[in-house]
């Protein structure tokens, strides 16, 4: 079984201002995957330094296997998750974040405004997911049962790539 944190980044969310509808989202999906157990759940405003702390935290003392990430991947100033993202893996997974935006392009075309990332800590995988609960919902399911896979691999549980 795979340990999963859940970061949101929100200011109005961490202020108490806006109810957090995706990360219950992100936890909704995960209990129709016996593989994965949601292990801590946090809501961080927008600030690039607590949320790399937060990832850093759940990789290396927690030893979260695999971080999801909601909010802060857009154009506005204060959208930073994909640089505190970007500051603390060793590793890129790129090719997460382009099957996330290459399945919300099939849906919107303002997907091409993601700025997601994912990418590898130790043995920690990170992925930065969109905001929207609808998105959550039709991107996480997509991407998922290879996530598990790759986490396999990355935790030297499976060393059979082919098919």
């Amino acid at each position: 079984m795979y340990k999963v944190g859940i970061i949101t980044a929100s200011d109005k969310g961490f202020a108490g201002q806006r109810e957090d509808l995706s990360g219950p989202a992100i936890e909704d999906i995960l209990t129709r995957y016996p593989s994965f157990a949601l292990e801590r759940y946090t809501m961080v405003p927008d600030e690039q330094q607590v949320l790399s702390n937060e990832m850093i935290n759940m990789a290396d003392r927690e030893n979260i296997d695999l971080i999801l990430t909601t909010g802060g991947t857009g154009f506005s100033h204060r959208d930073v998750t994909p640089e505190a993202t970007l500051a603390v893996i060793d590793r890129h997974a790129a090719g997460i974040a382009e099957a996330v935006r290459h399945l919300s392009l099939s849906i919107t075309p303002r997907a091409m405004l993601s700025r997601a990332e994912a990418g590898i800590r130790g043995n920690t995988l990170i992925i930065n997911l969109p905001g929207s609960p609808k998105a959550i919902k039709e991107t996480l399911e997509y991407i998922l049962p290879s996530v598990e896979h790759g986490l396999d691999i990355l935790q030297g549980n499976s060393t059979d790539c082919a098919r």
